[in-house]
């Protein structure tokens, strides 16, 4: 299923386009889709062996059911990193017009949205910075920068300088859990962008720290968010609709203070570390007695 949407908001062009590094590993984005797609045949041959099936979201549950309807479904939410339940989001600490995305590595996690939603936010807010988590695939300053760039990054580097966002993006190279948890903190507002997601652990993360979230309505993630109560959704393909709601959050403090402290509550909730670790037990319990 993930294979379907790999490439969702890239031409054919730039899905078959190489760079040094793809004509080697031969891993353009195309051929990417098509090992995903590869690797899905698998899952779904492990799927159709099962008898029991955890998992955390409507979308996964339907996604199951379509290929194993013979399999028992146990719902478990997630549990989060430590960190995390340990810190809290303030208005008054964080970066103002500042974004952040915690995954960029490939075309699933949407950053070539969320660059062409930047200029739209630019007009309003000309000091924006759009922070993004994992090593720096669009730097090309030494010869060996460009063998290893992917066509992905080379692409996201054509929309930077496209819209002159040298100044407004950066890289933070990879992050422990404690920095990356600092980094949320940072953030005025997070930005999920996927074109596929099962269970958004960044989009957990985000919410139990009580940052501001805007969302992409896909997969799983739409059981995480409460549309304009703990946050926003907008539709993938429309980063005009991303940047309208990242404005929104940016220019009424009100508004990021009410998402903060109601995705908190929900996210505390949805984790709670005692009632999962309950509730795994107790599926566990049930898959026993089952083959007993």
């Amino acid at each position: 299923v993930i294979a379907k949407h790999y490439s969702a908001g890239l031409s054919e062009r730039v899905q078959r386009r190489s760079t040094f590094r793809n004509i080697v590993l031969r891993d353009n984005i195309k051929q990417q889709q098509k090992l995903f797609a590869a690797r899905g045949k698998l899952e779904v041959e492990a799927l159709r062996s099962v008898k029991h099936i955890i998992g955390h979201t409507t979308w996964d549950k339907a996604c199951s059911e379509q290929i194993n309807a013979e399999a028992n479904y146990y719902h478990c939410n997630e549990t989060l990193r430590e960190e995390f339940y340990n810190h809290q989001w303030s208005i008054d600490k964080c970066e103002r017009h500042s974004i952040f995305v915690s995954q960029a590595s490939y075309p699933i996690k949407g950053l070539h949205q969320v660059l062409e939603a930047m200029p739209i936010i630019l007009k309003k807010f000309p000091d924006t910075k759009l922070y993004v988590a994992g090593k720096d695939k669009t730097k090309a300053t030494s010869f060996r920068d460009r063998l290893e760039m992917p066509y992905y990054g080379k692409y996201l580097r054509k929309v930077i300088l496209k819209y002159g966002l040298e100044n407004n993006v950066q890289f933070t190279g990879i992050l422990d859990e404690k920095k990356m948890c600092q980094q949320y903190l940072k953030a005025n507002v997070f930005v999920s962008a996927s074109s596929i997601e099962n269970e958004s652990n960044s989009l957990s993360e985000a919410k139990i720290l009580g940052v501001p979230c805007v969302a992409s309505y896909v997969g799983g993630v739409t059981d995480r968010l409460i549309d304009k109560q703990d946050g926003f959704f907008y539709q993938f393909d429309a980063p005009y609709m991303l940047a309208h709601y990242i404005c929104e959050i940016f220019s009424n403090d009100r508004l990021a203070i009410k998402f903060s402290e109601n995705a908190r509550k929900h996210a505390l909730e949805t984790h709670d570390r005692d009632k999962n670790l309950a509730r795994l037990l107790e599926i566990y319990s049930q898959i026993y007695t089952c083959k007993s």
